[in-house]
């Protein structure tokens, strides 16, 4: 069964259903943003793939139609800043999803994910019903690690190989919440300042695991 996109506002940060008019916009932040974010994307181990963006945002709605996943364009003070998607939702006794996202380099340092994150999560849990949420972050994204320290979500354990991208398999950090963990919710936990002290801290253990030497990247 099919989920409302909603429109969810926190501050200038907006998240909204993307559209098949988002392409062209779409199309040129990927492109100006290459070098920024090619080093994060998934690719197809079996070889290049072609990508058309128009046809990428008709998946991801097809996807939502059909109930499984809930893609958002993210914006800041009116401009498009990038995406976010739930993905894999289930519902019954899993009742869960993953969360996916990037944005454009010139709005990082501006609380544009954290806040898109929480908004999608607080939207997950008390609109959508879901119990749990998770985000898997290779070791070397220190600005999506900052993401999860900053809204307590809470470290579950290293993902060996866990998925392709930038041409091999990466290692992964979980991290996951369940609506048994907030009250508020997420966005007003952040910016009341009420994050549970080491939540989103990875154990020197799972560092020392993932990271080839001198590749430690706090």
């Amino acid at each position: 069964m099919a989920t409302p996109i909603p429109t969810l506002r926190e501050g200038k940060t907006t998240i909204r259903p993307i559209r098949l008019r988002d392409a062209r916009l779409l199309e040129r932040e990927l492109l100006e943003n290459r070098g920024w974010l090619r080093k994060w994307e998934a690719t197809n181990p079996h070889g290049a793939m072609s990508f058309d963006v128009r046809s990428s945002i008709r998946s991801l709605q097809a996807n939502a139609r059909a109930g499984f996943g809930l893609p958002f364009a993210i914006e800041f003070d009116g401009e498009f800043a990038g995406q976010l998607n739930l993905s894999g939702i289930t519902y019954g006794s899993l009742s869960s999803a993953t969360i996916g996202y990037w944005v454009s380099e010139r709005f990082a340092g501006k609380g544009v994910t954290p806040t898109a994150v929480a908004l999608a999560a607080d939207y997950a849990f008390f609109q959508v019903g879901l119990h749990r949420l998770e985000i898997c972050i290779r070791p070397e994204n220190a600005p999506s690690l900052r993401v999860v320290e900053k809204l307590g979500f809470r470290y579950e354990g290293l993902r060996r190989r866990y998925i392709h991208i930038n041409g091999n398999w990466r290692d992964h950090f979980c991290f996951a919440l369940v609506a048994e963990e907030l009250s508020t919710g997420v966005l007003r936990r952040w910016l009341d300042g009420r994050v549970p002290e080491g939540a989103g801290v990875v154990p020197p253990s799972d560092w020392d695991a993932s990271l080839q030497p001198g590749t430690h990247p706090r």
